[in-house]
């Protein structure tokens, strides 16, 4: 899965890229495995939703993964 990342308010604060989720400076920040989002250690930390297409949106419970830009 390939695409953007946005916030509840539309605003892009990230990209996914295969299995891996990176900030919009290139950082990688977390781990993608079907819709649920890891941190690195491991920790499950929220999900993305099952919108189809290139941009993914986040609820406003996982907006605070993404730090403001």
């Amino acid at each position: 899965m390939n695409g953007k990342i946005f916030n509840s308010q539309g605003i892009l604060v990230g990209g996914v890229v295969g299995d891996e989720i990176f900030g919009i400076k290139g950082q990688k920040l977390y781990d993608l495995k079907g819709s649920n989002i890891y941190k690195l250690n491991g920790d499950l930390v929220g999900h993305l939703s099952d919108a189809r297409g290139k941009g993914k949106r986040l609820d406003k419970a996982t907006d605070k993964l993404f730090p403001p830009t």
